[in-house]
Order: C-alpha cells, then sequence, then structure tokens
C-alpha cells in the first residue's frame, strides 16, 4: 500500500468521512459523494448545452459560449452539494466541483483561451448576512486548475435583488438592469473572461455581468457553472 494511502486509510478510521447526501461512509476512493449518490446525478449532455446555448445566450450576443456540468434537479444529490456550499460553509466542496469541472470540461474551458474567471458577485447585504460568496470558491479551483487569473472584485453588484425563483426570463433580465457596475479600472479590451455561477437558471444575472465587460472592451465572455436548471 503506497504511503498517501495508508494515511488516508489512517485518517478515515479517526475521522471517518461521510456521503454528503445519504450519509453513508465514504471509501478511500470516494469524496464527498459516494459512488452511488454520483451516479444519481445527470450530466448535462453537448445536445443540451447547445440547446440551453441557443436559448439563453444567442440572442444577445454577450456570452460566446456557455459550459455547464450537472442538470440541478430537486431529487438529484447535487442539490445537497451546492446547498452545503451555499449556505453550511463547506468550503471544500468548491475544490471538489472545481475538480469535477476540470475532469468532464477541460477541453472546452481551454479552448476558450481565458485570461481571467470571475465569480458572479453578491451585493454586499447579501454577502454580509451569507459571508461568503459561494462561487467563489469554485472559480478559485478553476483558476488554479487552468491557469487563469482570479479578479472576484471585477464587478461590483450595486442592485439588491430579491429571490428570483417565480420570474420569467424577461421579468429577470428587467430585474438584472443595472445591477452592476465595474470595480475597477483595468484594461479589459481584447481580455476573455470566464463568469463563473453555482447554477444557471435563464442566464440573466450572466448575461448581465457580460454586458458590463463587453462594453468595457472584452473581447469575448463566456459563461461556465456547475448546474443548470430549467
Amino acid at each position: 500500500m503506497r504511503l498517501s494511502n495508508f494515511i488516508k486509510n489512517f485518517a478515515d478510521i479517526i475521522l471517518p468521512r461521510f456521503c454528503l447526501h445519504c450519509k453513508s461512509k465514504l471509501t478511500l476512493m470516494e469524496n464527498t459523494l459516494c459512488k452511488e449518490c454520483f451516479s444519481r446525478i445527470n450530466f448535462a449532455s453537448k445536445e443540451r448545452m447547445q440547446d440551453e446555448f441557443q436559448r439563453k445566450f444567442a440572442e444577445h450576443k454577450i456570452i460566446s459560449d456557455f459550459q455547464s456540468l450537472f442538470l440541478f434537479e430537486v431529487t438529484s444529490p447535487i442539490k445537497t452539494v451546492l446547498h452545503e456550499l451555499k449556505y453550511e460553509k463547506k468550503f471544500m466542496i468548491g475544490k471538489y466541483i472545481g475538480s469535477l469541472i476540470n475532469d468532464y470540461l477541460a477541453e472546452e474551458i481551454f479552448n476558450w483561451k481565458a485570461d481571467y474567471i470571475i465569480p458572479v458577485p453578491l451585493h454586499k447585504l447579501k454577502k454580509a448576512q451569507r459571508g461568503y460568496n459561494q462561487s467563489e470558491f469554485i472559480a478559485k479551483e478553476i483558476s488554479k486548475l487552468f491557469n487563469v487569473k482570479l479578479k472576484a472584485n471585477l464587478i461590483k453588484r450595486v442592485k439588491y435583488t430579491e429571490t428570483q425563483t417565480s420570474m420569467n426570463l424577461t421579468e429577470r433580465r428587467e430585474n438584472m438592469k443595472d445591477a452592476f457596475v465595474l470595480n475597477s479600472k483595468i484594461d479589459l479590451k481584447n481580455k476573455r473572461i470566464i463568469i463563473l455561477d453555482d447554477v444557471i437558471t435563464t442566464g440573466a444575472t450572466i448575461e448581465a455581468c457580460g454586458k458590463i465587460l463587453k462594453e468595457k472592451g472584452a473581447a469575448e465572455v463566456f459563461a461556465l457553472s456547475a448546474a443548470l436548471t430549467d
């Protein structure tokens, strides 16, 4: 047995790890979710992504490409994973999601040749309430794995918006109007930028961020998320 595996085995005896969703004990080769729970998560197929891009982003030509790893479903273990990251301060989940994005979407992201990655910013009141921006922890791992500079404060959210769960696409776009401003004098001319969110629904928030970046000279803006919803 390799020393690293021996150490992991020993650590699992002292501090056993459990599946985030079903709470069963994890094996040495499992991380965050057990094999069975992970198998219950549906991936976003290439065909689905093409369709989603046409529905969410093609019309306004702000977002050049869009990739998401999973489908966000109510009964899926991915809901548990993202909830724990978003509300329970389990920051290592950001590293876990980032590594999965690297495992399954590396080719697509490398082809973007991005200069910067930015997490969708929270309004200062919401960030103060929660204490952190969950998307930033995913973005940190993507930044490291793809050697793309993280610019977490490049965009500032200046408009506080209530939950958009019950809004349609038109209402969400109106709700996001003038919600963001550029928070830096950095030169964005000809830069290629990834905007990352944990979950993308209509894409209105991502598009609002992208609009600011394109107006300031960004050449290409790409959207990336851990999961997408209908």
